[in-house]
């Protein structure tokens, strides 16, 4: 399969589900046991989606939010219980979309941020509360994008950088849970799309590769720094 998500679960196990392969879009996923080096089958998902998220929540339970079945885009989210290997519905996302990005925040909701429709890309964003099932709207961002990277930073805030909207970006904002508000920070030196961002232990965020039209596939590598910004 390709397209589809991979969860590390509170178990130790990693959650695949989802995805394409040549037989169509799919509904199933798999579970992989690091100490038997197996795969099972577990429960499969009410709808077929690929381009979708997949967040670990605070209980343990995986939200698996929007995508596309192969026909439509998707704004339904499904909830994993690894309890019971099975899934249920809840509340859909005001915006139907691919290539968001989602972050677990300290209070437990989920924040999806940008994505791509058919007609264009988001700047809105939205979150998730476990405790209710529902959604609700936050502020947008500065800028609509996609394939961008969203990360929680030490301090609670949450970090998006790079992606594409009308063009390759180099932009960055920070997403402030307390006030529902992005504000713009330090830039990227490169634009990028497809990179990666990890958290280093010493609190820096380590952006790695992806893409810009001019230089084609990147190995550059950039470092932001909370305390100051860049």
């Amino acid at each position: 399969r390709d397209n589809h998500s991979a969860t590390l679960l509170s178990s130790g196990k990693v959650l695949v589900a989802g995805g394409y392969n040549w037989s169509g879009f799919l509904t199933s996923a798999e579970l992989y046991d690091p100490a038997t080096g197996t795969w099972t089958a577990t429960g499969s998902l009410g709808r077929a989606r690929v381009r979708h998220s997949a967040t670990l929540l605070a209980d343990g339970r995986v939200l698996i939010a929007r995508g596309y079945d192969g026909t439509s885009l998707l704004g339904s989210s499904e909830l994993y219980d690894p309890a019971n290997g099975t899934w249920s519905m809840t509340g859909a996302a005001t915006n139907a979309c691919i290539d968001h990005s989602a972050t677990l925040l300290p209070n437990g909701k989920v924040l999806l941020t940008g994505g791509r429709i058919y007609t264009g890309v988001l700047a809105s964003s939205e979150l998730y509360d476990p405790l209710t099932g529902k959604w609700s709207s936050t502020g947008a961002l500065g800028t609509a994008r996609y394939f961008h990277t969203t990360t929680l930073l030490p301090n609670g805030l949450v970090l998006a950088a790079g992606g594409y909207g009308e063009n390759y970006l180099s932009s960055a904002e920070l997403y402030d849970p307390a006030t529902g508000r992005w504000s713009a920070t330090g830039s990227l030196a490169t634009p990028r799309q497809y990179h990666t961002a990890t958290m280093l232990t010493d609190g820096r965020l380590l952006v790695t590769g992806g893409f810009f039209y001019s230089l084609g596939t990147l190995s550059s590598v950039e470092l932001y720094e909370p305390a100051v910004g860049n």
